[in-house]
């Protein structure tokens, strides 16, 4: 009698002559029922419905994601903006300074603000000191930022004379700006009061 039939439940390989029988590993019965094609095991992979299942945690995952970082973007937005109008109104603040101190020349009708933001880009000359002409420029902007809520670097201005809610620039000189936004921020203010 084979060791094959004593022992059905195991699976011997018989040697030849006087060896001892053998045990297959069970990665040599994998490999032995992968050579003659068929198939492995009903557990050996993925079934297209787990596939799904994952696809579908993942896409609520993200779907639970995209708010958060809408907020985050949103929220850094405004940061800039508030730091863009701090730098600019601190420009115009420290023109003013310089207009009082007659350390620049300007128009008396100016109130001594700036005529536009171009000025505070392109720089003054600086006033003549006693008797001497100087040709020394100052600058009070590197250059002007782009309101991050529009896109554009175009803001809205207020001149000395507007009224303090007027939306419409007079022209005479750059008293305030202020973003040209409709949206409402955040805290539930206009970004265009801020």
């Amino acid at each position: 009698m084979s060791s094959a039939a004593r022992f059905p439940d195991e699976s011997f390989a018989v040697k030849p002559e006087g060896c001892m029988p053998v045990k297959r590993s069970a990665c040599g019965r994998l490999a032995q029922r992968h050579r003659r094609g068929r198939k492995l095991d009903p557990q050996a992979g993925l079934t297209l419905i787990e596939l799904i299942l994952a696809t579908g945690i993942l896409l609520i995952l993200a779907g639970a994601a995209l708010p958060y970082a809408r907020a985050t973007v949103r929220a850094a937005k405004e940061a800039e903006l508030r730091r863009d109008l701090r730098e600019m109104r601190d420009a115009i603040d420290r023109y003013k300074d310089a207009a009082d101190k007659n350390q620049i020349r300007v128009s008396a009708d100016s109130n001594g603000y700036p005529p536009d933001l171009d000025t505070l880009v392109k720089g003054v000359t600086l006033a003549t000191v006693g008797g001497s002409q100087t040709t020394k420029r100052i600058r009070f902007l590197r250059r002007i930022p782009i309101d991050p809520m529009t896109g554009k670097p175009d803001w809205g201005l207020r001149s000395s004379q507007d009224d303090l809610d007027s939306t419409s620039w007079g022209g005479q000189n750059v008293f305030d700006v202020y973003s040209r936004s409709t949206d409402t921020a955040t805290d539930g203010t206009r970004y265009s009061d801020w």
